[in-house]
């Protein structure tokens, strides 16, 4: 979801642009009707339904899409429009309701406002009260038509095939390894002893995977099935382990059908042969770590066959490489969830029957909180957190061999012996500023994945009571860094202030230097993208370090937005 920082970025961007270029899946610019305010609202309406079936999305209001230059695009909205209105007449004429979000955003052209509207993907699809609706397909809102009705009613679960019943009886079906392994697995996570006592039939019964007519659902054999039985009855149900020597070769290959929990026990066991244990002396501990952690790794291969698209006849696939793991589940996401939310996004179900059942049995939980523990698992260790990438035919889950830090693991239970908990939100922003001179706030809300209003109060307890963080800077140029002593202790020997001087001073010697040769070669300026290039800095450091460099060397800015082009300044040219 755009921030208003970020919309108000992309303004800029029209002094040489239209706003249908910058426009995408998530993000959509409309010019206000200047006819009624009855047709504006029908418009937002129908705005807001086009971006909940596409999964979600930004809707900027006030914007003409096709013209070039701020002062002619930006028409505004006008000040009488109120947004908790337009936000009330979106929900009366919904169904099902939708509650999108309204921000103003202050603007010099038109009006002097326009509207940033957010609307969060939910279970599709949805329509106004006339039973009409659009979908977003790419930058365009198409006609909801039945073919795509039945392609979201597919992605949201409506048409589960994991709830189909299958032929034959139950008791033939089952394997009785793969219900050992079920209730072990399902012991370990606690789930009710009343319930893990029960016969296999009557256990399969109470998580309504074997239905009151005698049959079972294809959910009960993915979870206690025969290899043979979810060969006949899904046959899409396969399962892959590569041990990669390049990206093209490979040794050791092993396929199989197993159900769930033998399946999930078998991979674990694939890997934790190249998974090695350290064993690190802390005091009088000796702590136990792995390549990859088998809380991160269990909820990886989990999610890998849960939420998978049992239509798809490719395997879950696990490629195990020298310096990583890959985990590939058929099918992408759905309901609007995307690598960009899915720490925190609602939890959404392609295979809720499957879900269901596996809720009951603790193996997996109703508050997503999977990924989380993934992300936490990996950081609280000091490692790099997992890669999450949406190809559209497949979600895939990376872990790299990032060796393991004690100094943070210390640390770690220091702070939690302090009542401090360092959630993801922490553990992610600590990881950056182990590696980054600074974060802004609007990175940390990417980085964290949430709302800045969210991420500053974050911020603020480790910059504040916890002394975690110092602040620099000021207004929108405001940034965070770590305490230096904290960076000392984590990262080893080093000044991380005399560092991060030296870093700044070297940007700027290098980014003069390339300004002197292409002034003394006739050669154009540096734009913003090559000096990121150059000095490996964000684009907002750049930025300060060339506002620096024009009041301290006498460089200067030519063209603007995307085309802004930095030059050393010629002896005729005025003063800054």
């Amino acid at each position: 979801m755009h921030t208003t920082a970020d919309i108000r970025e992309l303004l800029t961007e029209l002094d040489v642009r239209p706003a249908c270029e910058l426009e995408s899946q998530v993000l959509d610019f409309k010019e206000w009707s200047a006819r009624s305010l009855r047709d504006a609202v029908d418009l937002v309406v129908e705005m807001a339904v086009c971006m909940a079936n596409g999964g979600g999305g930004t809707v900027v209001f006030g914007v003409h899409d096709r013209r070039v230059g701020q002062a002619e695009a930006i028409g505004g909205v006008p000040p009488e429009v109120d947004s908790n209105r337009l936000k009330q007449a979106v929900y009366d004429r919904t169904d099902p309701k939708l509650t999108p979000v309204f921000e103003e955003l202050r603007v010099a052209e038109g009006t002097g406002r326009v509207l940033v509207m957010h609307v969060f993907g939910g279970l599709p699809p949805y329509t106004d009260s006339a039973g009409m609706g659009k979908v977003r397909v790419g930058t365009e809102c198409k006609p909801l038509t039945g073919t795509l009705r039945r392609a979201i009613m597919v992605e949201t679960g409506e048409t589960d095939v994991t709830a189909v019943e299958v032929e034959g009886d139950p008791s033939s079906l089952v394997s009785p390894v793969a219900m050992e392994r079920l209730r072990d697995i399902a012991s370990r996570e606690r789930a009710p002893d009343d319930l893990l006592r029960l016969s296999d039939l009557e256990l399969l019964r109470s998580l309504d995977v074997l239905r009151a007519n005698g049959r079972l659902t294809r959910a009960g054999l993915l979870i206690a099935g025969r290899e043979e039985a979810l060969a006949a009855h899904l046959p899409q149900h396969v399962w892959t382990h590569f041990r990669m020597r390049s990206d093209t070769e490979y040794d050791d290959p092993l396929h199989g059908r197993s159900a769930l929990p033998v399946a999930i026990a078998r991979l674990e066991e694939r890997v934790a042969t190249d998974n090695p244990v350290t064993t690190v002396v802390v005091g009088a501990f000796h702590l136990e770590y792995r390549t990859y952690p088998e809380i991160a790794l269990r909820e990886a291969l989990v999610n890998a066959f849960t939420h998978r698209d049992y239509r798809l006849g490719a395997p879950v696939l696990v490629k195990q490489y020298r310096a990583r793991l890959d985990i590939h589940s058929p099918g992408g996401f759905v309901g609007g969830v995307s690598p960009q939310n899915v720490l925190h996004h609602q939890p959404v179900a392609r295979n809720p029957h499957l879900v269901e059942a596996l809720i009951r049995l603790r193996l997996v939980n109703r508050g997503n909180l999977g990924v989380r523990r993934m992300f936490q698992s990996l950081l609280i260790e000091g490692k790099e957190p997992p890669t999450l990438t949406d190809a559209g035919e497949a979600v895939t889950v990376s872990f790299r061999a990032s060796a393991h830090s004690a100094p943070f693991r210390a640390f770690a239970a220091e702070q939690a012996a302090l009542g401090r908990e360092l959630g993801v939100d922490h553990l992610l922003i600590l990881h950056w500023l182990l590696r980054h001179p600074e974060l802004r706030l609007d990175e940390a809300a990417r980085l964290t994945q949430r709302p800045e209003e969210v991420v500053r109060e974050t911020l603020a307890q480790m910059a504040g009571p916890w002394a975690l963080l110092e602040r620099g800077g000021g207004g929108r140029d405001l940034y965070w860094m770590l305490d230096p002593a904290l960076h000392r202790r984590l990262e080893g020997d080093g000044l991380p202030e005399r560092d991060r001087r030296i870093r700044w001073e070297a940007a700027k010697t290098r980014i003069l230097s390339v300004l002197q040769d292409r002034a003394r070669r006739g050669a154009p300026g540096l734009s913003n993208a090559e000096a990121r290039g150059i000095t490996h800095l964000g684009r907002s450091q750049v930025k300060r370090l060339l506002d620096e460099l024009r009041r301290e060397a006498g460089i200067r800015v030519e063209g603007g937005g995307a085309h802004a082009r930095w030059t050393m300044r010629r002896a005729s040219d005025s003063p800054p």
